[in-house]
């Protein structure tokens, strides 16, 4: 199995690049930041340091979106960073909650996230591409061997099955074992419908972790707090789902959408950080379930049991109190363990 590190580019971006640095010296793989330019600082400056100071790690956006960077200034910035550190980037794409919403625009649609995976996609490994209206392009620079994957988070239905359509991976923001199990296999049905390999479609689970000392009820609660955070982030999408499909549809398991019941509002000044206000409707349970929590043996057992649910990757949000702690531990013991 693989392991990310997942970063919001707060100031100061050498803290970043910092981290990212004892990631990979910790036996990380991948490198990936949030994409939202008003909340943060630009993903892909950033990346060209991380880049620079680092000999493996792959990096790239969980996730960017077709509309705050057009698909073609996206596949030129993929291509500059390929050209210049030797294929090390991934495409992370979506619907751009936090980016648009903040901006004051609605989240892009499944047909325009479509056609710029297309794009990016060609125009990042030196193929011709359409940009609509007649305009088809090629960026000449683009040198012979250059790739550029492009991976796809989703969580409904159509969305999924686009995934397993058309992506090179799919990005899946939350760590529980039925709805990975769930997900993972429309992913895979889709793909195999669609006339693909559906083991080419890289799979990659993103959550929370927090590895305490023991499993003492004070340890737990701390690591619950630190983590809530996430279950109001993946809120947002799933109140989207509730509004387009219902509160109750057989097209969105329930496991995925019961808990944001008291769900009152959220304020994107605190997102995917510890302590947000909004996320105090998320339970306990939640937490347990879509976060990996505990001592380091429960993060390998779940590890293990996402990696039989056909996950490739673990990909860490490292968003609260304890950052280096967890990447150590992490490369000590959690990696070790999984990948012996």
């Amino acid at each position: 199995m693989d392991f990310g590190l997942v970063l919001q580019t707060d100031p100061p971006a050498s803290r970043v690049i910092d981290l990212m640095r004892r990631a990979e010296r910790n036996g990380f793989s991948h490198g990936w930041t949030f994409d939202s330019a008003v909340l943060w600082q630009e993903p892909f400056v950033i990346y060209s340091q991380i880049l620079a100071q680092t000999e493996r790690l792959t990096v790239g956006p969980m996730v960017t979106n077709p509309s705050t960077r057009t698909p073609e200034v996206t596949a030129s910035t993929f291509a500059t960073l390929n050209d210049m550190f030797g294929n090390r980037t991934v495409c992370g794409i979506g619907r751009g909650d936090s980016a648009m919403r903040v901006a004051g625009r609605r989240p892009n649609t499944l047909a325009r996230i479509s056609e710029a995976i297309k794009v990016i996609r060609a125009l990042g490994r030196g193929d011709a591409a359409d940009l609509g209206g007649g305009a088809v392009v090629k960026f000449p620079w683009v040198r012979p061997g250059a790739r550029l994957p492009v991976w796809m988070a989703a969580y409904g239905p159509k969305a999924l099955k686009m995934t397993g359509e058309e992506a090179d991976g799919f990005i899946l923001q939350l760590a529980d074992l039925y709805l990975t199990e769930y997900m993972v296999k429309a992913v895979k049905d889709a793909a195999k419908a669609a006339g693909r390999d559906p083991d080419e479609v890289r799979i990659c689970v993103a959550a929370p972790a927090y590895v305490t000392a023991d499993d003492s009820p004070e340890a737990l609660a701390h690591a619950r707090d630190q983590c809530r955070w996430f279950g109001g982030m993946v809120g947002n999408h799933v109140a989207d789902l509730v509004s387009k499909y219902g509160e109750h549809s057989a097209q969105v398991p329930e496991e995925l959408t019961e808990y944001i019941k008291s769900r009152q509002g959220y304020d994107y000044a605190h997102h995917g950080r510890s302590g947000n206000p909004d996320t105090e409707f998320v339970p306990d349970e939640i937490v347990d379930r879509f976060c990996l929590i505990g001592p380091p043996e429960r993060h390998i057992e779940k590890l293990a049991r996402l990696r039989a649910l056909g996950v490739d990757q673990f990909a860490l949000y490292d968003m609260h109190d304890a950052q280096e702690a967890t990447i150590d531990a992490y490369g000590t013991q959690v990696i070790p363990a999984v990948n012996s």
